[in-house]
C-alpha cells in the first residue's frame, strides 16, 4: 500500500470498512484496507448475530428503514451470502387477549408484505397466528401464565465474525490490499486536504505513509477518536452504547423456536445459535475502554431476570456459558434535532480528501459503503462506475447449493459424518473444498478439536493460513466461537490451537508458551469484569489482561 497512491483507503475492518473496502474494489478502484487489531474485532462480532429488517422501528414508523433493510435481508439470504445468512424463526408472546393479537399482528403482517413487495422476501416462511396452546407446544420453555397466545415470523442470521472475514477476502479476491493490526496514527496533509494517512505496524514496528486520493473513515465507536486526527471537529459525534449477551447451552429453553420479548426499555430475544441460545441485549451508555467492553454482573443479572419472567424453569448463573459486550455506534448530533439518527447512517465529507460514515446497523452495511464510495467518488477526478455490490456473491456462495445438494456423496467421499460437512458448508460455503483437501493430506485435521468438538482441527489451521489470524485468539474468539460456546471459555482448547497454528505462522515453543498465556489471562479478566457490580469495576477487571501479545 505505501509503494504507490491508492484512490480509496479505508481505515476499519468492521462490517461497514470491509463492505466499503468490497465497494471500492469492484468499481475498478485501487483500494487500501487497514485494521488496528482484527478484523471485526470491534462491534462487528459482538452483535446478536441478527440480519433484520428491524420489526420494532416500525412502531416507530420509520418505514423506509425497514424497507432498506428488509431489501438487504433478502439480498444476503438469496444472492449475496446464502452459505452465511440463514432463516430464523422467532414466537412472540401475546399478554393482552383481543387488541393486542390485532395490533401485533398488523405489525407482522406489514413486515411480511414490505419484504415480498421488494422481491427479497420469498426465502422466508411468512408469519402465523398461534393459539395458547400451540405457542406452548412449539415452546414448551414457556410459562402458561406468561402469554394467551403468540405470533410466529422470520427474520435471518449470520456469524457476524465470518462474514466479515468473508467481506475482507472477497475484496482481497478482486484486489484490494488488506492489513490487519495496522494502526492509523495520524493524516497526511497538503494544505486543507488529507492526502494520506501514517500507518504504524503494531508488531513489526514499521510505520508506513500510504497516500490516497480518498480516505474513508469507517471506525464505527471510534469515529471522534480518528476524527481528532485531523483536528476537524466533526458534523456529528458517535455514542457508546453497550449491549451485552449471554449465551446458554441449547438444552436449558426448551424450544423450536427463538423468541422476541418487550423489555420497559426496548426487546430481549432469544436466538438459536447451533448447540446454544443466545440472549440479548441490554442498551446502556458506554464511556470507558472501547476495545473491550466489559460485562458486569448487573449486566447479567438484568438479562437473566427479564428471560426468567417467562420461563417456567429459570435460568441460573450456572447456566450461562458465555458472555459478550459490544457498542453500538449511535449517531449524536450536534444538536437535539439529529439526536433521533441513532439507528440511521450518515456519510460526512468533513475537509477534502476525507469521507466519514458512522452509524447505521449491520444488515444494512451495503447501503452504508455504497454511499461512502459514491461520497469519495466525488472528491476522485475520473470517471468510476455505480456500485455493483447487489451483484456480488461473497467468496463460498458461488456452487454452495449445489455442494450442499451433494453433501451426502461428500460424506462418503472424505470419511467425515454428513452433520461435518453441513457445518463446514455453512461456514465456508464452497470453500469448504479448500479444507477437504486440508484433511485430505493430513487426515488427523480431520478430528474434532478437543475441548471444542463442535470444531475441526482443519479449521484452526485454515484460519491461519487463508483467514488473516495472526494470534490464538483470533482463532479462538473470531474465527471460531470457542470462546462463547464452552464452559471454560476455550482454555483447554488453547494449547492444542495454538500448536496447529505455530508450523503456519512460524512460532517456535517460546511463541506458543506466550500465546497460551495471553489469552488465559483475558479470559481471567473477563471472568473477573463479570463478577464486578458495575461498569467502572468490570473495565478496570476486563483491562488487567495485555491486549497486545509480545512476539519473541
Amino acid at each position: 500500500m505505501a509503494e504507490r497512491e491508492l484512490d480509496v483507503l479505508v481505515i476499519g475492518a468492521g462490517v461497514v470498512g470491509a463492505g466499503t473496502a468490497l465497494d471500492a474494489v469492484t468499481r475498478g478502484l485501487s483500494t487500501g484496507l487497514v485494521e488496528a487489531r482484527d478484523w471485526a474485532s470491534g462491534t462487528s462480532s459482538r452483535s446478536s448475530k441478527l440480519i433484520h429488517g428491524g420489526l420494532r422501528y416500525l412502531e416507530m414508523l420509520d418505514f423506509a428503514l425497514v424497507r432498506e433493510a428488509l431489501k438487504e435481508r433478502g439480498l444476503l439470504l438469496e444472492r449475496l451470502a446464502p452459505h452465511l445468512v440463514k432463516p430464523v424463526p422467532f414466537l412472540y408472546p401475546l399478554q393482552h387477549k383481543g387488541w393486542e393479537r390485532l395490533y401485533a399482528g398488523s405489525g407482522v403482517a406489514l413486515y411480511d408484505a414490505m419484504s415480498m413487495a421488494r422481491g427479497h422476501g420469498r426465502g422466508l416462511p411468512v408469519h402465523r397466528h398461534l393459539s395458547h396452546r400451540h405457542a406452548l407446544r412449539v415452546a414448551p420453555c414457556l410459562r402458561k401464565d406468561a402469554l394467551v397466545g403468540a405470533l410466529q415470523y422470520y427474520d435471518a442470521q449470520m456469524d457476524d465474525a465470518r462474514f466479515v472475514a468473508t467481506l475482507v477476502r472477497t475484496a482481497a479476491s478482486y484486489g484490494a490490499k488488506a492489513a490487519n493490526r495496522a494502526r492509523v496514527t495520524g493524516f497526511l496533509r497538503e494544505g486543507e486536504r488529507v492526502v494520506g494517512a501514517r500507518v504504524k505496524d503494531v508488531e513489526g514496528g514499521g510505520e508506513y505513509e500510504i497516500r490516497a486520493k480518498q480516505i474513508v473513515n469507517a471506525t464505527g465507536v471510534w469515529t471522534d477518536d480518528t476524527q481528532a486526527m485531523v483536528g476537524e471537529r466533526g458534523q456529528f459525534h458517535v455514542r457508546a452504547s453497550k449491549g451485552i449477551h449471554l449465551v446458554v447451552p441449547k438444552d436449558r429453553i426448551h424450544s423450536t423456536t427463538g423468541l422476541i420479548l418487550r423489555t420497559e426499555k426496548s426487546v430481549l430475544f432469544v436466538i438459536p445459535w447451533g448447540r446454544h441460545w443466545i440472549v440479548g441485549t441490554t442498551d446502556t451508555d458506554w464511556n470507558l475502554d472501547k476495545a473491550h467492553p466489559a460485562a458486569s454482573s448487573a449486566d447479567i443479572d438484568y438479562l437473566l431476570e427479564h428471560v426468567n419472567s417467562v420461563l417456567a424453569v429459570p435460568l441460573g448463573r450456572d447456566d450461562v456459558q458465555g458472555v459478550y459486550a459490544g457498542l453500538r455506534p449511535l449517531l449524536a448530533g450536534e444538536s437535539d434535532a439529529t439526536s433521533k439518527l441513532s439507528r440511521e447512517h450518515t456519510v460526512a465529507h468533513p475537509v477534502p480528501g476525507l469521507v466519514v460514515v458512522a452509524g447505521g446497523k449491520y444488515t444494512t452495511y451495503r447501503v452504508m459503503a455504497k454511499d461512502a464510495v459514491d461520497a469519495a467518488v466525488h472528491g476522485l477526478d475520473m470517471r468510476v462506475a455505480d456500485c455493483v455490490t447487489e451483484e456480488t456473491p461473497l467468496l463460498g456462495a458461488e456452487g454452495y447449493q449445489a455442494l450442499w445438494n451433494a453433501r451426502a456423496r461428500i460424506a462418503a467421499r472424505t470419511g467425515l459424518h454428513v452433520a461435518r460437512v453441513e457445518h463446514l458448508l455453512n461456514r465456508y460455503g464452497s470453500l469448504a473444498e479448500e479444507l477437504l483437501d486440508l484433511v485430505a493430506a493430513d487426515p488427523s485435521l480431520g478430528r474434532p478439536l478437543q475441548g471444542a468438538e463442535d470444531y475441526l482441527r482443519a479449521e484452526v489451521v485454515y484460519a491461519a493460513s487463508h483467514e488473516g489470524a495472526r494470534h490464538l485468539d483470533d482463532v479462538l474468539t473470531r474465527r471460531t466461537r470457542i470462546s462463547i460456546e464452552t464452559f471454560d471459555r476455550g482454555t483447554r482448547s488453547a494449547r492444542e490451537a495454538a500448536e496447529l497454528m505455530a508450523p503456519v505462522l512460524g512460532w517456535d515453543k517460546d511463541q506458543i508458551e506466550r500465546e497460551v498465556e495471553h489469552y488465559e489471562k483475558r479470559v481471567e479478566a473477563e471472568r473477573e469484569s463479570q463478577l464486578q457490580p458495575d461498569d467502572q469495576t468490570a473495565d478496570a477487571a476486563r483491562l488487567g489482561a495485555p491486549d497486545i501479545v509480545p512476539l519473541g
